[in-house]
């Protein structure tokens, strides 16, 4: 198979550049234009995406060469951008910039080696002028393997100041693709984990990406950017498919039903049936709305190729879990933001728990490892975890190589995954009697928890490196 997709990656000589502004207003601009647009994100960021999903109207997906492997960056890119006219890849920190202590692993660069795809590299301008030929020159000459092929200048601040900015560029031999000028930012709004994500401002969000758009429309060509990406160099290769996967996966052992401490059981609480979908599988319910934003679409379409019904719920306002849930899972978020709210909602709190208890697999990263434990912030959680988790000034932040402690309704103890902390929360303790993960690095350590059905870790995983994951979680919605 032969993948031709027009492609462009958009990349900077480091973070704070305009990067999103660039990629989200190129994607919207395109689309606009009546093209299928894919959009495409380097590294393990979820909140992009999803601005990204507003502007082309498809799903935002990530490519990032650590969780995954460099193996599958071109087969999941294949997938995400069958049947498109063109793909736009936003680019992670600065070109070069990827796992600490690796190389080029997870670089910017490496995603656009590995797609044979063209860079255009978005300067900020605001404070230099001829010095911008240096810079560009270094990047474009760094690696020859990356082909940096165009520029766009951000921020600049006059008719003179893009004067000199052009005639430094014009002995570069890197042509400018596009001219921004200083403005006031668009209304993305930031917060502790970066930008606000797009479930929490929906209809702001529009116009942001709306303004991202116009912005581009006016200072970019998008003809010419449209020409270099037709000119991307073909790859071969099958796309990546669910389905496949998921059925060339080992049959996954059977899980064991009851492993390390489990939380005491509710005194007085009748464990009630699940009841069972009409082809006799259950129901994975997976956590929605504004307090769980974070997940890749990939999990989702492994459990549905694993046999299961994928069914989104939010746990802000949904007082019930869906009917028929044999299986929760309950991503990453900012349930430290809605604590009060999702406390309030106290029936699904009480039906989250009692899912838990009767030894239903639930798998949580992060968000959803708090909102298991018995408080959050002081504000009372589910209590399926005999742990209290709060704010904290410290960021954890990082990508981190992990084994397996303990069996669990994802994997047997031993197998090896590679997944990403980002937080400023804390859970004390922060592991339990049977933890879930061995952590390599940055010291080594276990933390998190498996209790039964329950596996609950601050780690975020993509599951596409290891698809067994989801088939051993529906089996085991079979079996509980």
């Amino acid at each position: 198979m032969v993948i031709s997709v027009p492609r462009l990656v958009i990349a900077a000589p480091s973070s704070g550049s305009g990067k999103t502004t660039v990629a989200t207003g190129l994607m919207a601009a395109f689309a606009s234009r009546g093209l299928a647009v894919s959009p495409h994100k380097v590294g393990p960021d979820y909140i992009d995406p999803g601005y990204h999903a507003l502007a082309t109207g498809r799903v935002g997906r990530n490519l990032d060469a650590y969780l995954c492997g460099t193996e599958l960056i071109a087969p999941l890119f294949a997938h995400g951008a069958r049947g498109c006219d063109l793909a736009v890849v936003e680019g992670v920190m600065g070109l070069y910039d990827g796992a600490a202590g690796e190389g080029e692993l997870a670089s910017t660069a490496q995603v656009a080696k590995l797609l044979r795809a063209p860079v255009v590299l978005v300067v900020d301008a605001s404070s230099q002028s001829r010095s911008v030929a240096a810079l560009v020159h270094g990047f474009a000459s760094w690696d020859p393997e990356v082909r940096v092929a165009g520029v766009i200048l951000n921020k600049v601040g006059s008719s003179r100041h893009e004067e000199m900015l052009r005639e430094a560029l014009d002995e570069s031999g890197v042509p400018v693709l596009g001219c921004l000028r200083r403005a006031a930012q668009v209304d993305t709004p930031a917060r502790h984990l970066g930008l606000v994500p797009v479930a929490e401002r929906r209809s702001d969000a529009v116009d942001a990406v709306g303004a991202m758009a116009e912005q581009v429309r006016r200072g970019c060509d998008l003809d010419a950017l449209y020409a270099l990406a037709r000119g991307a160099g073909e790859l071969s290769g099958a796309a990546w498919d669910a389905a496949e996967v998921v059925g060339s996966s080992p049959p996954p052992p059977l899980p064991v039903p009851t492993l390390g401490a489990a939380a005491p059981r509710p005194p007085h609480r009748p464990e009630r049936p699940r009841p069972q979908t009409p082809d006799g599988l259950r129901v994975v319910a997976v956590a929605g709305g504004a307090a769980f934003t974070f997940s890749y679409a990939e999990h989702a379409e492994l459990l549905t190729a694993a046999g299961a019904e994928v069914v989104t719920f939010d746990p802000l306002r949904d007082e019930q879990l869906p009917d028929g849930t044999g299986g929760l899972v309950i991503g990453g978020g900012f349930p430290e933001m809605y604590a009060p709210e999702l406390s309030a909602n106290e029936p699904l709190r009480k039906a989250v728990a009692e899912l838990a208890f009767g030894g239903a697999p639930v798998a949580a990263e992060c968000a959803g490892l708090l909102y298991l434990s018995r408080e959050l912030d002081d504000q009372p959680m589910c209590g399926v975890l005999d742990v209290s988790a709060r704010m904290s000034e410290r960021l954890t932040l990082g990508y981190r190589d992990a084994v397996a402690v303990s069996d669990s309704a994802l994997a047997v103890a031993g197998t090896r995954m590679r997944g990403h902390e980002f937080h400023r929360t804390v859970v004390e303790p922060g592991a339990g009697a049977a933890p879930a993960w061995g952590v390599r690095a940055p010291e080594r350590r276990v933390e998190g928890f498996v209790q039964q059905g329950v596996h609950a870790s601050y780690l975020h995983t993509h599951w596409a490196s290891q698809p067994g994951v989801a088939r051993r979680f529906v089996e085991r919605c079979r079996t509980s």
